[in-house]
């Protein structure tokens, strides 16, 4: 599903014109990444949680020659689907 496609939804769902839909929808990834940034956990319950993991230098090689090279540490957002989400998608 593209963006455009989960505002028509969202629109269709709530009754909101599609111009409130997208600024809804831009709201609540905005507040998402803002909480991430600062380090927070967005736990959405019934649907998961985002979250900021640490990943730490490495060593890895480049697959055409074979070099050695380092990679530097860094942060990753990881997203854990909650149960009911889960659940929803299994049936």
């Amino acid at each position: 599903m593209k963006k455009v496609e989960l505002v028509e939804a969202v629109a269709k769902e709530t009754g909101l014109t599609k111009v409130d839909a997208g600024k809804a929808i831009d709201a609540v990834f905005e507040v998402i990444k803002g909480a991430l940034v600062k380090g927070d956990k967005v736990p959405l319950v019934g649907f998961g949680t985002f979250d900021v993991s640490k990943r730490a230098a490495r060593e890895g090689r480049n697959p055409r020659t074979g070099e050695t090279v380092k990679i530097a540490a860094r942060k990753a957002v990881t997203f854990k689907a909650g149960s009911a989400l889960k659940e929803a998608v299994n049936k």
